[in-house]
């Protein structure tokens, strides 16, 4: 048992931009029927700690208590190493995307001490893009298709479930990574890097920037890099910049 509350108390459940204290209340109490106690804000609407948000926890006033609040979702998920945006629409540029029941396999594979977030957006329009772009993948819950609105706190309660289950079921030792993953501030760190470099080289598209640093982000989603593997591109990056320097 021990292992698997481990497990789950390096799992973060974020909200961002939340407009009805209650939905943090139903939140915190879904974490807590699932052992789950590591609950962030980022911008909520309303002023917290709340009296509806304590009403709704029905008990879970320790999750309560701890949850810290950030002004960006970028803040929120700096020590993580992987990320999953909960999503019920698919962008035009595609993001890697699982159920459920996968991304809860994920979330408890990771080895020790990395930490993992799931980010829940806004009650009417999620994620947008820019903070979708911080997230190593998409999580989407399937429901009916002709009645697809699903509570922010139910879509939670989904999730730690899955997670639960997940970690009580996991009995294969995972491999040690050479190094620690990277985390995403250092993710972060580096897709700045490569979009000076870009930039310097000509590489990089002034009047539409973005669209090949998303497609960049993509890329390296897929991957998990650990830290070691950050230096490496990183030292490239600026042997680069060297280069270009002495040859000016």
């Amino acid at each position: 048992m021990y292992g698997m509350e481990q497990d789950l108390s390096r799992i973060h459940i974020i909200m961002v931009g939340t407009t009805h204290p209650g939905n943090i209340g139903g939140v915190a109490r879904a974490m807590k029927n699932m052992g789950l106690s590591r609950l962030s804000l980022v911008a909520p609407e309303t002023r917290f700690p709340h009296p509806k948000a304590r009403a709704r926890a029905s008990g879970a006033v320790d999750v309560l208590k701890n949850t810290r609040i950030f002004d960006s979702l970028q803040e929120a998920i700096a020590g993580c190493s992987l990320v999953f945006g909960a999503s019920a629409r698919l962008r035009s540029l595609p993001w890697p995307v699982v159920d459920p029941r996968q991304c809860a396999s994920e979330c408890v594979a990771v080895v020790e001490p990395a930490e993992v977030a799931i980010v829940l957006g806004r009650e009417n329009s999620g994620l947008n893009n820019e903070e979708l772009a911080l997230c190593n993948k998409l999580v989407n819950i399937p429901t009916n298709p002709d009645f697809s609105s699903l509570n922010i706190a139910a879509a939670a309660q989904v999730l730690c479930y899955e997670i639960r289950l997940a970690a009580s079921e996991q009995k294969v030792e995972q491999p040690e990574p050479d190094s620690p993953l990277a985390t995403a501030e250092e993710m972060e760190g580096m897709y700045s890097h490569f979009e000076t470099v870009l930039s310097d080289i000509a590489f990089l598209k002034q009047d539409n920037p973005g669209q090949l640093m998303r497609r960049l982000r993509r890329l390296f989603n897929r991957c998990q890099l650990e830290k070691l593997e950050i230096n490496i591109l990183r030292g490239i990056l600026t042997a680069v910049q060297k280069l270009r320097s002495s040859a000016d």
